[in-house]
């Protein structure tokens, strides 16, 4: 990546957005423009409505509109993939992307963040947190799952758990991902968290507007460290029960600032500050 150019040699106000559709209620542009203020960094972030079978087009036409990157959501992470030019090896093993660099001449590099932010959300929340204390337990099996699960084995987890819905996910999942994953019925996800001392999950089961996550919590440890992915309720029920029980509890809000700040950096030349403040506009 050293053909590219940092954003002090840009001669124009750099451009990024994010793609998606929908779009309208992402929270990325309000977090961008707050960052972007904050610094006093000329440049912009919008928000850019694509339907799948203008994708393609779009991503030619971006980096020719004066835009440096954009970040990939719903439903074009794992698309974006086969048009990128240059993908890393962790978007690749994801099997999505959710940050592109757009190069001044024109070529797409695709990377994802995902399991970064992850990461960093929970070590920012309770530094203390040692993955490979006992297993991890992971519930659901989709795009985002796939990147917690790269960070949690990245991380050192020696054991992770996990059950989905639909058995044959998870058991893709294992495949790609090796010995070190069990897979577990979606009818003993209450087992699986026995002795787990990191519990996540990865579903938008809980989310406002979806049905609830019904998982007996009675085998949670009250050491375990337990996060939600979804922030929307901050404190989903699942959080608020763990909590009861007497774990430590990392709600999701954060793995979304943490994932927005190495494209933010790379596009906008400034490596932004994840806090309060960040947090408050976020969920403005």
């Amino acid at each position: 990546m050293q053909d590219d150019l940092p954003a002090s040699q840009i001669t124009h106000a750099p451009l990024a957005g994010v793609i998606g559709m929908p779009i309208a209620h992402s929270r990325s542009p309000r977090l961008h423009g707050h960052w972007l203020a904050r610094y006093g960094l000329p440049g912009h972030y919008v928000p850019i409505p694509v339907m799948p079978e203008h994708l393609a087009e779009v991503l030619r036409i971006l980096p020719r509109a004066g835009f440096v990157g954009a970040n990939v959501t719903i439903p074009h992470k794992e698309a974006v993939l086969t048009l990128a030019d240059t993908v890393t090896d962790r978007a690749a093993l994801i099997g999505a992307a959710n940050t592109l660099i757009f190069r001044p001449d024109g070529k797409i590099h695709a990377d994802n963040t995902d399991g970064y932010g992850f990461i960093a959300n929970l070590r920012q929340n309770e530094p203390d947190w040692q993955p490979d204390l006992g297993p991890a337990a992971v519930i659901g099996a989709g795009g985002a799952a796939r990147a917690v699960v790269a960070s949690l084995l990245d991380s050192g987890v020696k054991e992770l758990r996990i059950a989905n819905r639909t058995r044959l996910r998870a058991e893709q999942i294992k495949a790609e991902f090796g010995a070190r994953l069990v897979v577990y019925d979606w009818a003993q996800v209450g087992n699986m968290l026995e002795g787990a001392s990191t519990v996540v999950n990865a579903t938008s089961l809980g989310m406002d507007g979806k049905q609830p996550l019904r998982v007996p919590l009675d085998a949670l440890s009250p050491s375990a460290l337990v996060t939600d992915l979804v922030y929307t309720p901050l404190m989903t029920p699942f959080l608020t029960e763990a909590q009861a029980r007497g774990c430590r509890v990392v709600d999701g809000l954060g793995m979304l600032l943490h994932q927005a700040a190495p494209g933010f950096e790379r596009w906008f030349g400034q490596r932004p500050d994840v806090d309060d403040e960040a947090r408050r506009v976020a969920l403005e």
